[in-house]
């Protein structure tokens, strides 16, 4: 994302919303993947979902005709590097669109494993068991707060007028209010939000940030044109 910033003549630099990390009890987050192995539909929710997974699991081996399913692009690609293909939404990278796929409308009596992290994407599971299906809910990474330092709040007060937040997580939104100093989140609040679903939006307005703005999905292609789109009526 970075690069296509500097691509469209821009400056970016990142600001940590969240850290991962493997789960405190690795033996028994490894059991659950591999005990979930028959699963018939497979969803992992995020490329880091696939990564710690096959971390904790480096012999896991789906079985064959089990559907494999992922939240977006990224996730896609971090599947397809270990030979699995998936099917992602087309329209939107969000839990939303994943709801929407034709393979997921009809899943009763049937057995998902959820792939990731507990508190993320906590429509899914009960949409999929409200369908009928039984979803095993496995995490294989968590979330916390991330570690800021003087880097990243250097960066920020550097930062140039106009500043486009691009964020696609709410909880990430949340740990920024908690961790920026009072005087850089006083900025950032007076700058233009731009977040990947309504329900971010609706999140960030309650947080005190005034000019947000939705982006077509959580994609960087998305998120980026919603920010250059910004900028145009910000400089009319």
């Amino acid at each position: 994302m970075r690069r296509k910033v500097e691509t469209l003549g821009g400056d970016a630099f990142s600001v940590p919303g969240l850290s991962l990390r493997q789960p405190s009890d690795l033996q028994q987050a490894a059991g659950k993947v591999l005990a979930d192995a028959r699963a018939q539909d497979w969803i992992f929710i995020s490329p880091a979902a696939v990564r710690f997974a096959f971390r904790l699991a480096p012999l896991l081996r789906l079985p064959s005709g089990a559907r494999v399913f992922g939240v977006g692009a990224g996730t896609q690609r971090a599947l397809a590097r270990r030979g699995i293909p998936a099917i992602v939404p087309g329209s939107r990278s969000d839990s939303e669109g994943l709801l929407e796929l034709p393979e997921l409308i009809r899943v009763r009596d049937r057995r998902i494993a959820l792939i990731g992290a507990a508190g993320g994407r906590d429509l899914i599971a009960p949409t999929l068991r409200e369908r009928g299906a039984q979803v095993d809910a496995i995490h294989v990474y968590e979330r916390g707060r991330p570690r800021l330092n003087r880097r990243h709040f250097d960066a920020l007060a550097r930062a140039n007028d106009p500043l486009f937040t691009l964020i696609s997580s709410g909880e990430a939104l949340v740990n920024l209010v908690a961790l920026l100093p009072p005087p850089l989140l006083a900025r950032l609040r007076q700058q233009t939000l731009i977040v990947s679903s309504a329900r971010l939006a609706a999140i960030a307005e309650g947080q005190s940030f005034d000019h947000v703005r939705v982006a077509a999905s959580a994609s960087a292609d998305d998120l980026l044109d919603a920010a250059c789109k910004a900028m145009a009526r910000h400089r009319l």
